[in-house]
């Protein structure tokens, strides 16, 4: 079967779009093939904004998220392989979903199977290491709340 983790975060991001909230992504920056702004990621993570109005060319395809955005007035090319997708949230409130960290890479490039729960609901209780505030939940989905 495919992996849900990219339905998953085109979900969320059109929940909080529809929302009127602002969609934010956490970006492991140390996963092999993603292409984000060195200078901008602190302890290995980058946090980006992923709203229409802060990027162009927004693509959430099953294997990666791409976007151009400007840092400090200079255009890149965003590129994050699904394994490196930490969280969606929505700035305003904290509530979207964190993933665990995926450390392996087969040989189509998708990220392998990991031994942990991979994906928790979150709200405004507790900080993961992006200092994106969760609270965590059992390892199963459970609704937003």
């Amino acid at each position: 079967m495919l992996s849900n983790k990219p339905y998953l975060i085109r979900a969320f991001y059109q929940w909080i779009i529809d929302s009127a909230c602002t969609p934010y992504i956490v970006v492991n920056a140390n996963f092999p093939r993603c292409h984000v702004p060195l200078e901008h990621v602190e302890n290995g993570e980058i946090t980006l904004n992923i709203s229409p109005m802060a990027v162009r060319d927004l693509n959430i395809a099953n294997n990666l998220v791409e976007f151009k955005a400007s840092f400090s007035g200079q255009v890149y090319s965003i590129s994050a392989p699904m394994g490196a997708i930490l969280a969606i949230y929505a700035n305003e409130n904290q509530q979207g979903m964190f993933f665990d960290y995926e450390d392996s890479v087969d040989d189509e490039g998708e990220a392998g199977q990991s031994t942990q729960p991979d994906r928790q609901i979150f709200s405004a209780k507790e900080e993961n290491k992006s200092g994106v505030e969760v609270k965590r939940k059992s390892s199963h989905l459970k609704l937003v709340e």
